[in-house]
């Protein structure tokens, strides 16, 4: 039996409440239209200011998935 095949892409997940929600509202959306995930890794944290308070948290992940085969 061959060994899996990766494939990673990478997307944007935000949220008003924390950047757990954000990483959640990201896999949520991706596991829609892709099958086969395995993993994430953060890749990057930020956020925008309104009136000088977090409007919302962004958080971009890779989503690691295995290949069909």
């Amino acid at each position: 039996m061959p060994g899996h095949v990766y494939k990673k892409i990478e997307i944007t997940g935000t949220s008003k409440t924390s950047i757990e929600d954000a990483v959640a509202n990201a896999i949520a959306q991706a596991s829609k239209t892709v099958r086969e995930m395995r993993w994430f890794e953060v890749t990057e944290t930020r956020g925008d200011i309104i009136e000088g308070k977090i409007g919302h948290w962004q958080v971009t992940i890779k989503i690691g998935f295995t290949l069909e085969q």
